[in-house]
């Protein structure tokens, strides 16, 4: 009875949807969180002549791996640091972090790098590893840049074999 009550119901409720009605996946970073790590793979993956860690979808593979695939702790440091690097870009430049300039946002994320406090530098550390594989393992690099072709080759199901 409940069943056939379920799908009586079916339809109210799956009629017209689309993906954008869809709600969005909660993340563990706010949207200022997330503008920052942007910014951060921006500043280590420029747009340059061609494609940068942005137009590739690097953020958005970032907020999706360090939500999933890292615990509490790590996540936890990471809100930590980006916090840190606004205050920093507040109080060096009167101004966040992400609205800096690509070389102001440069000198501080090495400054992080050569930070003798541990949290600072296995932040930058797993923020840059991260960026290079999100960027080098997209479609649009792999593809265009890399040649790779998910199935190489024809397939020939009946061919004769001389044995």
């Amino acid at each position: 009875m409940a069943a056939s009550a379920g799908l009586i119901a079916l339809p109210a409720w799956a009629d017209a949807w689309t993906a954008e009605t869809l709600p969005a996946r909660l993340s563990v970073f706010s949207s200022t969180e997330q503008d920052l790590l942007a910014a951060v793979a921006d500043t280590i993956i420029p747009p340059g002549n061609s494609i940068g860690a942005l137009s590739v979808g690097v953020d958005k593979f970032l907020v999706a791996l360090f939500d999933r695939c890292y615990e509490e702790e790590v996540q936890d440091n990471l809100k930590k640091q980006l916090g840190a690097l606004n205050a920093l870009a507040q109080s060096t430049h009167g101004k966040s972090f992400t609205v800096c300039d690509q070389e102001q946002r440069k000198k501080m994320l090495l400054s992080f790098a050569d930070s003798g406090e541990k949290d600072k530098s296995e932040f930058f550390e797993l923020v840059k590893r991260e960026t290079i594989r999100g960027f080098s393992t997209s479609k649009e690099v792999m593809v265009n840049y890399h040649n790779y072709k998910v199935a190489p080759g024809h397939y020939y199901g009946c061919v004769d074999v001389n044995s």
